[in-house]
């Protein structure tokens, strides 16, 4: 297994993936709307070439924002060498801190960037729902029966 940028695999693939795991290619939160396939990103690939995992960023300047992460089979290192991958990426490009926006009901995502030595910075509250007004699809309940209204903004410096 191995990690790849995602412009190396196949674009319906890539397209595939991201529907299976987010219902689209779309992103919206605080900090833009973005097409997560146009995006520069990572792979993790089996080596049937089976995307495991994909990562997708955004860099702007001195910041690197990390838009998207998904992993297939969690608790097996797949997300943690996808995030490293873009910090290794967004070190080379003289960056100095890296930032993500997740929902106040994604328990797993808190934990997990936490645990990587992000730190939360600020509350966005009720930021899911202007998402929603531009993208309703976006559940209103998420993990553990929690209600989605609020985003997170996380920040790590390099």
């Amino acid at each position: 297994m191995t990690v790849v940028a995602i412009w190396q695999l196949a674009q319906n693939k890539v397209l595939q993936f991201f529907t299976d795991h987010w219902g689209s290619t779309e992103m919206v939160i605080s900090s833009g709307i973005y097409d997560c396939s146009k995006l520069d990103g990572f792979a993790y690939v089996n080596e049937d070439q089976m995307m495991m995992g994909l990562v997708t960023y955004k860099m702007r300047g001195e910041a690197c924002e990390i838009i998207s992460l998904d992993s297939i089979d969690g608790g097996k290192g797949i997300g943690s060498l996808l995030v490293q991958a873009v910090e290794n990426i967004a070190i080379q490009n003289d960056c100095t801190m890296m930032t993500l926006i997740t929902t106040n009901d994604n328990l797993h995502a808190l934990r997990f960037y936490q645990k990587r030595g992000y730190h939360l910075v600020e509350i966005i509250q009720n930021a899911v729902e202007l998402a929603r007004a531009y993208k309703p699809e976006i559940p209103v309940v998420g993990e553990h029966g929690i209600p989605i209204r609020d985003e997170i903004l996380l920040k790590k410096i390099l």
